[in-house]
């Protein structure tokens, strides 16, 4: 028993699961209020009216890990409100992952908005509608970063691989520590078809909803990572792959389900689409 503990204890030290409180793994960083913790913790809301959004951040930064939470979007008629939930470094060269949800009319589905910003430069959105109603129940919505590649999962379907393609010329995150954020805020200058639809005010506040946070994932702290070692870089996720089901599931979405993917948008690209595009 007491080897037991003592391998639990080392281990621990070497890469963290942390599925604590809200209160105890983040911090409310804008909206006067307008970011609430229940329930001793173990769920959150943001408001939006129409004087201000609200947002929080993790209290740690991560280099590499799986990151899972739990949201409920706002309903009804969310046209021209943006939730954003997204992994970001310091700094004017940062990078970011991205997930955010562009409200719609009542209705009409969300917008699922990916990106993946690497030295300050992003221009790599893929974009879903949902097989589902967002607004409904809660979901979950994964990140796993690794060496190797960004998985972008809702409710563990893949619908979104950016693989580590440095061996071109691509740069990958993988130097920067990143915080967790999220944010609800109005954009209704560009989220809502174009920004042709505005926020209608009346339906204030607007209000999405987080629950069951949990984050496997390497620690960086004091300059250092809690995954140097070669027995903490064992853990199934920082080498996971998609396997052949995962890949089925892949494709089912981007097939079904993606509305827009800058890989293919050769208007935007007059001069040639990006090289990670064209070598996929």
């Amino acid at each position: 028993m007491a080897s037991m503990l003592h391998l639990f204890l080392v281990l621990g030290t070497l890469m963290v699961v942390s599925a604590g409180s809200f209160y105890q793994e983040f911090d409310i960083t804008w909206g006067d209020g307008r970011a609430k913790i229940h329930n001793n913790g173990q769920f959150l809301t943001l408001s939006l009216d129409k004087a201000s959004g609200s947002g929080f951040q993790s209290k740690n930064e991560y280099l590499f890990g799986k990151i899972d939470m739990q949201l409920k979007l706002v309903p009804g008629n969310s046209a021209g409100t943006v939730t954003a939930y997204y992994l970001k470094s310091p700094g004017s060269t940062w990078d970011e992952i991205d997930f955010e949800f562009l409200g719609n009319l009542s209705g009409d589905p969300y917008t699922l908005h990916t990106n993946v910003f690497t030295n300050g430069k992003g221009n790599r959105e893929q974009q879903f509608h949902l097989w589902f109603d967002p607004t409904a129940a809660f979901h979950t919505y994964s990140i796993l970063w690794n060496p190797q590649r960004i998985v972008f999962s809702v409710d563990g379907t893949p619908i979104r691989e950016f693989k580590n393609s440095e061996s071109i010329g691509v740069p990958f995150p993988k130097n920067q520590p990143m915080r967790i954020y999220s944010s609800l805020w109005n954009a209704d200058d560009w989220a809502t078809r174009g920004g042709l639809v505005k926020t209608d005010w009346t339906h204030a506040p607007f209000t999405a909803s987080y629950r069951n946070f949990k984050a496997d994932a390497c620690l960086w702290s004091n300059g250092k990572s809690s995954c140097a070692s070669s027995k903490s870089r064992s853990r199934a996720w920082f080498s996971q792959e998609l396997d052949s089901s995962s890949q089925n599931k892949l494709k089912w979405v981007q097939k079904n389900y993606m509305i827009y993917n800058y890989c293919t948008d050769t208007k935007r690209f007059p001069q040639g689409l990006p090289v990670e595009c064209r070598t996929a």
